[in-house]
């Protein structure tokens, strides 16, 4: 089976992220960058379906110069290619813009399954994957928790407020992947090594085929205005009084001063 990940480069949960000084972007300088964790899992699906049917996993990145950082962790794994789309006409594609891209650089490959993270860590947009199928042309199942291939056709699971739902549909097809599908392999110390020896190739918007007013901002449907930091939490107050009148006042404070109630 030969398998397409799509993944991202976002920065690590863990650091602080800043407004720039005009709060049209963040602070990109000293911040860790890593695989998308949602992606992670998608990557993982991928390589344990390689590990039982066979046949290849491709790994295609749409990021700047230093996510070749990421696809090297993704061959560290056990990816067998990976494409890196980087070219300065991508900067400042939203999500739509990002899937035509991913597209277009699909469509020159083989493949009978694709796999995509849910969403970002980054922007917790969650639309990359059903914009990529739509594209394509093909069916889409989202956040998956479980999948099986038999005979042309997949298997997901994917919980639901009451429960969980079994989708099926026929390959190929693209599933994104959600937190609990698997557990994603750390790669072993040699992989690392082999991995910084492996050809990145790249391609760019010439290379694809794709207009300039089709990618950046110009072919985005949306954009981001401004960035700030969320207001500063404020002290909890305290009520000491006798439990009835504690209470009343807990219920005044929610409706006069939260407004929550």
């Amino acid at each position: 089976m030969d398998i397409i990940v799509c993944i991202k480069q976002v920065p690590d949960t863990a650091a602080e992220i800043v407004p720039n000084a005009d709060g049209t972007a963040i602070q990109t300088e000293g911040i860790p960058w890593v695989m998308n964790p949602y992606d992670e899992y998608a990557l993982e699906e991928a390589l344990r379906a390689k590990e039982r049917l066979g046949g290849g996993v491709t790994v295609i990145c749409l990021g700047p110069q230093n996510a070749v950082g990421t696809l090297r962790t993704a061959v560290a794994m056990g990816a067998d290619n990976v494409l890196h789309l980087v070219d300065p006409a991508f900067e400042g594609s939203d999500a739509h813009a990002a899937a035509r891209v991913l597209a277009a650089a699909v469509k020159g490959l083989k493949y009978d399954l694709i796999w995509c993270g849910k969403m970002a860590v980054d922007d917790a947009c969650g639309y990359v994957g059903t914009a990529l199928a739509e594209l394509l042309g093909v069916p889409h199942i989202a956040a998956v928790v479980k999948v099986e291939t038999a005979e042309g056709k997949v298997t997901a699971h994917r919980e639901t407020e009451s429960g969980t739902a079994v989708l099926r549909c026929p390959l190929p097809a693209v599933l994104t992947a959600e937190k609990g599908l698997n557990e994603p392999r750390y790669p072993k110390a040699i992989d690392i090594m082999k991995a910084k020896r492996k050809e990145i190739q790249a391609k760019g918007a010439g290379d694809l085929g794709l207009a300039p007013d089709s990618l950046g901002a110009a072919g985005s449907l949306t954009r981001v205005t401004k960035f700030e930091r969320p207001p500063e939490r404020g002290g909890g107050t305290v009520i000491e009084a006798p439990v009835a009148e504690a209470v009343q006042r807990l219920v005044a404070g929610l409706r006069e001063q939260a407004k929550v109630l």
